[in-house]
């Protein structure tokens, strides 16, 4: 008889029922009866990639880190990407599916996060090993189906300077006292933005949160993935209801839309 191997879930099987579960276990925990109960929806998520639970810190850190990547906005690829499929009339899961490709790159992308990882495992909090590791252009392998990255992981190669966002992204998770890279990012990012002649991007700071969680870069990398999903999916779903004839096309301008509560003061103001 064929087994399904995995060290993350345990099922009792129904009495009756041998493809039912009576119970489900993740990493030992009881699903249903106590995480549903006990747990946060973040805590939960820890578990399931960590196999422990998370400390407090931990906790606290993975939300802010999921509140900052939740929704991109916009003028994300990514999320533009969903969009196109929105206003196309694409499926929901292929709005999430185009989504997931595009923001699966180097360029701001998953495989930037899991790149940055990498060069945390490999350079720890060593300045000098950060900055001659950032001199060096990278070079294709031909082992490898991604291409070489036109920049150093984790820093914008299109920036001018570093954006309010990831700033005030860094300054939180920064203060939340889980791990060294976060804080020592803090404190030497304008030495790396120096040596890169680049400033940093979100998927810094997002690759440096993710090594203090202690995942793994391909865990990394498809944290990263699954924690964008949600700004694609609202965005995806307005644009479908907006129609092509709203589609920002050409325009990189946002327009904020005040929606039914404008229409129903415009109205208000007209009866009076």
């Amino acid at each position: 008889m064929e087994t399904i191997r995995t060290r993350i879930w345990q099922e009792e099987a129904e009495p009756d029922n041998a493809f039912a579960a009576l119970s489900c276990h993740c990493h030992g925990y009881d699903v249903y009866g106590d995480l549903l109960i006990n747990a946060s929806w973040i805590e939960y998520l820890f578990l399931l990639f960590r196999g422990e639970a998370p400390s407090p810190q931990q906790a606290r850190l993975l939300e802010g880190l999921a509140m900052a990547l939740a929704n991109p906005g916009p003028r994300d690829a990514a999320v533009h990407a969903a969009m196109c499929g929105g206003v196309g009339g694409s499926t929901s899961a292929s709005c999430l599916m185009a989504a997931l490709a595009v923001g699966a790159g180097a360029s701001g992308g998953a495989r930037e996060v899991f790149i940055a990882m990498e060069d945390w495992l490999a350079r720890g909090t060593d300045l000098t090993l950060w900055q001659t590791g950032l001199a060096v252009k990278p070079i294709d392998d031909p082992a490898d189906v991604w291409p070489a990255p036109g920049h150093p992981a984790g820093f914008d190669p299109h920036g001018v300077r570093c954006t309010a966002p990831v700033l005030q992204t860094l300054t939180h998770l920064s203060s939340m006292d889980c791990g060294t890279s976060l804080a020592w990012l803090q404190l030497n990012r304008l030495p790396l933005e120096s040596a890169t002649r680049l400033p940093l991007a979100m998927s810094g700071v997002a690759a440096a949160a993710l090594h203090d969680l202690g995942f793994t870069p391909a865990q990394g990398e498809m944290l990263h993935l699954l924690l964008r999903l949600p700004g694609a999916a609202v965005h995806a779903l307005e644009q479908k209801d907006y129609g092509y004839k709203k589609f920002p096309f050409f325009s990189v301008e946002l327009e904020n839309d005040p929606g039914p509560a404008q229409d129903i003061l415009a109205h208000a103001e007209d009866v009076a």
